[in-house]
C-alpha cells in the first residue's frame, strides 16, 4: 500500500520506518524537517518505569501552592487560563486510584521494552550509536524526601518496575559529580537507557528511512479532505495528497484533525523546556531526575540538557521566562562550580490527552486512517513501539499487547 504519514518526530519516523519495512510504499510529511519539535527537545531518557500519570489523587489539592512557588515545576500563562478551563476540568477528573491503576498497566505494556524497541528500530543504521543503557536515577536531599514519594514508587513496584535504593555516599562512588552530600538517597532504576542526542538521533532515522526508498516531503498540511466520514486525503499549499492509509503523528498539533475525524480528545499543549550547556566542566555519567525540582538533568554529546516543567500556555504563545529562569537556578544549586561555553534555552510543545493515554489505532470502521500522538512526557520513549503496532494493525496484524486503552474510538462523538 501507499501510506502518508504526517509528522517527522520519533512517532512519525518510527511508524515509517516499521511501515517501510513490511514491505510498503510510505511517504512522510512534516512542516520543517525531522525532529523539529520535541523529538529534539525532550530530556533524552527511555523511561520504561514512566508508568505514573501526572493526575494522581491529591492533584487537585497541591496544584494551587505550586502554580505560586517560583521554584516548583508547574506553571501557567494566566491569560490562557479561561481556554484551559474546559480541558483542566477533565483531566483533573482523572486523578483517581482507579485511573492511575488503568494507565499503569497500559503504559507498563507500551514501554517495558523500551530499550529494545528502540535498538530494534535503529538496528544496522547509524542512529544506533545514539542508544546506550545506563540507570535512569531520581536523587532525593533526603530520605524524608523519598519516603514522601512512596506512593508513586508502590504504583511502580505495582508494575514490575526494577530499581535499588542506594545512599548519596553509595551513589557518589559510581558517579562523583554530585559529592556525597547533594542526594542523602538515590534510586537506580534497571533497563532504562537514554538517547544521547535526541534530535541527531531522530534525523539518523529519518536520513536511514530515505535511503531506503522513503520519500520525505517538506509541506505544510493546511486541512484535510473527508468522504463519508473517513479522511481521503492531506491539502498542503501544492495540493491533495492522497494515499492507502493515512497516520496522523503531528504531536500537539494533531488536535484539530483528531476533532474533524470526529475523535473528540479532550486535548492540550504541554510546554516543556530545557536549557542545555556546551563542553560542560561537569558531565553526570547517567540521566538524573532531581526530585525537588522534577526536572532531568542529562548527558549528552558534548552538552548538558536540564529539561522538565509543566506549563500551560497554549501553543501560539512565546517562551516565558520563569520556566527558564527555574532551571537555570536548579542547575546552580545542584552543581555551583559548574561552567561551560554557552548556553541555549528551548521551549517545545508536548501533546496532552485528557486521560494522559496516547492514541494509537484506527480512526474509522475501515481504517483509512491511523492515530499516533498524545504520548506526553514519554513520546521520545514510547515512540518506536507505537510505529511497530500501528505497522502491525495497518498490515492486518495482531499486535501481541492490549491495544483498548489507546484506541481513538473511545473518543468517537
Amino acid at each position: 500500500m501507499h501510506i502518508l504519514v504526517a509528522g517527522a518526530g520519533i512517532v512519525g519516523i518510527s511508524t515509517a520506518i516499521w511501515l517501510q519495512r513490511a514491505g510498503h510504499n510510505v511517504t512522510v510529511v512534516e512542516r520543517i524537517g525531522p525532529a523539529s519539535g520535541t523529538s529534539h527537545g525532550n530530556a533524552g531518557v527511555l523511561a520504561a518505569g514512566a508508568v505514573v500519570p501526572v493526575t494522581t489523587p491529591g492533584l487537585l489539592r497541591k496544584a494551587p501552592a505550586m502554580l505560586l512557588d517560583r521554584d516548583a515545576p508547574l506553571f501557567l500563562r494566566w491569560s490562557y487560563l479561561p481556554r484551559l478551563v474546559p480541558f483542566l476540568r477533565k483531566y483533573l477528573s482523572y486523578a483517581t486510584e482507579a485511573h492511575v491503576d488503568h494507565y499503569g498497566r497500559a503504559m507498563s505494556s507500551l514501554l517495558h521494552d523500551s530499550v529494545e524497541q528502540h535498538q530494534a528500530l535503529a538496528a544496522d543504521t547509524p542512529a544506533a550509536a545514539y542508544i546506550t543503557t545506563e540507570d535512569y536515577c531520581f536523587g532525593y536531599a533526603t530520605r524524608a524526601d523519598f519516603d514522601a514519594d512512596a506512593y508513586s514508587w508502590g504504583k511502580r513496584d505495582a508494575q514490575g518496575v526494577r530499581y535499588d535504593v542506594v545512599s548519596g555516599a553509595e551513589y557518589a562512588t559510581y558517579d562523583p559529580v554530585f559529592g556525597t552530600d547533594t542526594f542523602e538517597t538515590v534510586v537506580r532504576c534497571k533497563n532504562h537507557g537514554r538517547i544521547s542526542d535526541p534530535g541527531a538521533y531522530v534525523r539518523a532515522l529519518a536520513d536511514h528511512f530515505v535511503a531506503e526508498g522513503g520519500t520525505l516531503l517538506i509541506a505544510d498540511i493546511t486541512d484535510i479532505e473527508m468522504t463519508d466520514g473517513a479522511v481521503n486525503a492531506l491539502m498542503t499549499a501544492n495540493g491533495a495528497l492522497r494515499a492507502d492509509k493515512i497516520v496522523f503523528a503531528m504531536g500537539p498539533w494533531s488536535r484539530k484533525i483528531a476533532h474533524k475525524l470526529g475523535v473528540k480528545v479532550p486535548f492540550e499543549s504541554e510546554r516543556g523546556y530545557h536549557i542545555e550547556m556546551t563542553n560542560p566542566s561537569t558531565m553526570p555519567r547517567a540521566p538524573m531526575m532531581v526530585a525537588s525540582g522534577k526536572f532531568v538533568l542529562t548527558p549528552m554529546r558534548g552538552r548538558l540538557r536540564a529539561a522538565g516543567v509543566i506549563e500551560f500556555g497554549g501553543l501560539d504563545a512565546p517562551a516565558s521566562r520563569a520556566p527558564l529562569e527555574m532551571l537555570h537556578r536548579q542547575v546552580k544549586k545542584l552543581l555551583p562550580s559548574l561552567q561551560y561555553e554557552d548556553v541555549v534555552e528551548w521551549m517545545g510543545h508536548r501533546p496532552a490527552p485528557g486521560d494522559s493515554l496516547p492514541l494509537i489505532g484506527a480512526n474509522d470502521t475501515r481504517g483509512l486512517s491511523y492515530s499516533a500522538f498524545g504520548h506526553q512526557h514519554v513520546g521520545l520513549t514510547g515512540g518506536p513501539k507505537t510505529g511497530r503496532v500501528l505497522a502491525e494493525l495497518i498490515s492486518a496484524r495482531t499486535p501481541n499487547m492490549d491495544m483498548r486503552a489507546f484506541d481513538p474510538s473511545k473518543y468517537k462523538a
